[in-house]
């Protein structure tokens, strides 16, 4: 799947500027489209992520900021990114997480997790799909969780915005289902499940559960509770399964959610 199938398509990904959202880029890049990257990140880390991307294979990248608690900044950016290249596929991959007890939980902190992990999704759907519509083509991709589909203690905001995006992706995908054709690609809407994901920010849990041992001896001891296959996926599986979505032979494929767990969710 390395053709450049996606040329000259445009693909807005948020939290793109490392990790997953990063990866999910430079697959879309790789396929041809050009990418709108959004995320937070010193002025040398946006300029690092676009360069990936560049290096990936896209023609054109731009960063566009916003900060996705505001839904006036996010209707900004989706001007600019509209009167630079209208958005075919929009990965909503941005997220935030606070885990602690329910009655523990800060309120600022219940708004800031619902906002940018649901809300941001609502609002950038909603501006984006329309013109997809009109071109009979478009893909939304949303980076859900695990914890969309099971919950975990500790982390109700986080629990409740990723069930939400499931829910919110299953109406979409209904409303937009008879538009275009198998032809022009249609206009479909689904979620990815992740469990758990190498990136940066869980090395040190990996490394504290070491004891002595290898770096996959503490991957297993870490996922052991919850992933039977006791290994991690790598962020550029996300963005293969992201890819085959944008394709056109998956014109069907829509209202639906995909876990990447390892068989979490089958026990």
């Amino acid at each position: 799947m390395s053709d450049r199938f996606l040329a000259p398509r445009t693909a807005l990904v948020t939290g793109s500027t490392s990790g997953i959202g990063l990866a999910i880029a430079c697959g879309l890049a790789s396929a041809g489209a050009k990418i709108a990257v959004n995320g937070l990140g010193t002025p040398e880390q946006i300029d690092a992520a676009l360069q990936a991307v560049r290096d990936a294979g896209a023609d054109d990248v731009r960063h566009f900021g916003a900060d996705l608690r505001d839904p006036e900044q996010i209707e900004t950016m989706m001007a600019d990114i509209d009167a630079w290249s209208p958005v075919d596929v929009l990965v909503n991959n941005a997220g935030i997480q606070h885990a602690v007890p329910l009655a523990e939980m800060p309120t600022q902190k219940w708004n800031d997790i619902l906002a940018i992990n649901l809300s941001a999704a609502f609002h950038s759907m909603r501006l984006a799909m329309p013109g997809m519509a009109a071109r009979g083509y478009g893909r939304v991709v949303n980076i859900a969780s695990v914890h969309g589909l099971v919950a975990s203690v500790n982390k109700a905001p986080y629990v409740a915005s990723k069930f939400g995006i499931v829910g919110l992706s299953k109406v979409a995908a209904l409303e937009y289902a008879a538009t275009g054709s198998r032809d022009s690609g249609g206009v479909t809407v689904n979620c990815i499940c992740p469990g758990w994901v190498e990136t940066a920010l869980i090395e040190p849990q990996i490394e504290a559960r070491r004891n002595g041992g290898t770096r996959d001896d503490g991957v297993r001891a870490l996922v052991a509770e919850k992933q039977p296959s006791l290994r991690m996926s790598r962020p550029e599986d996300i963005a293969s399964m992201v890819l085959w979505l944008c394709r056109r032979e998956a014109h069907n494929v829509t209202g639906t959610s995909f876990p990447i767990d390892g068989g979490w969710t089958a026990q």
